[in-house]
């Protein structure tokens, strides 16, 4: 039976998200952000949000391509009898993001290294200081009740945690970022992994730093925001890149 137009769109833009996905790991992997071969990435590829697509278990940032990305269903309890289950924590955390969240089309879960050096400090306020950590002035959520790792109900908990908010600081444990398109939370998780960075570096001078107003941080928060086509030309560039030095991620 041929294929109808409709279905082809479909399949292509499926094809495409898994190219990107796949994309964004090769690139963290290259910025030795993952844990081993753990932590784990997520896109949407239906309107309602629930069927996602992830990283297979045990597979490390620096292998995935893209044809061997899961198709999940967030609302399908049968998922971890599969002959290919995702791993435990995947489906804990990322199966709740798209059960739950509208804004968490793509869900991005690292210990990246100086992120997680804020999830670890008694407080995990993140000052503006700069460009990069004004862009998250009071945009950051933090989830204090760490209880482990993620084999229970916790992918409910970060849920409410997060509520209308883009980034998760996971205390004593990671960040969760949160977009529209992979292009988004990628750009979204670089750079609040850039700010952690200026951060701990600034903290470890022992000096006092600057803190810019409130009005100005607000302001500079507002400016990324509208900051049109920027997550999608850094992406976009981030893949040229992969395209001629490492082209087997989109197969």
């Amino acid at each position: 039976m041929p294929v109808s137009l409709a279905e082809s769109d479909k399949n292509l833009h499926i094809r495409q998200l898994r190219i990107d996905l796949a994309a964004a790991f090769r690139w963290f992997a290259r910025l030795d952000w993952n844990e081993a071969n753990a932590n784990h990435l997520s896109v949407a590829v239906d309107d309602e949000g629930s069927r996602f697509l992830i990283n297979p278990r045990g597979r490390h940032f620096a292998n995935v391509r893209a044809s061997e990305l899961l198709l999940l269903d967030a609302n399908d309890p049968a998922t971890m009898r599969r002959p290919d289950a995702p791993d435990p924590t995947a489906w804990c955390i990322h199966s709740a993001m798209h059960r739950n969240l509208p804004q968490a089309r793509c869900v991005m879960h690292l210990h990246s290294p100086k992120a997680l050096v804020l999830a670890c400090l008694e407080d995990k306020t993140l000052p503006p200081i700069d460009n990069n950590t004004a862009r998250f002035f009071r945009r950051v959520a933090v989830d204090d009740a760490f209880n482990g790792m993620g084999l229970g109900d916790e992918g409910e908990r970060y849920c409410r945690c997060i509520g209308d908010k883009n980034v998760l600081l996971m205390g004593n444990h990671g960040v969760i970022v949160v977009g529209e398109t992979v292009a988004e939370a990628f750009d979204r998780l670089y750079y609040f992994e850039r700010a952690c960075e200026t951060y701990a570096n600034v903290l470890s001078t022992g000096c006092e730093f600057a803190v810019m107003s409130d009005a100005v941080a607000e302001k500079t928060a507002q400016q990324w925001e509208n900051y049109d086509g920027f997550a999608d030309s850094h992406f976009n560039e981030v893949k040229e890149v992969l395209n001629r030095e490492q082209p087997d991620y989109r197969d």
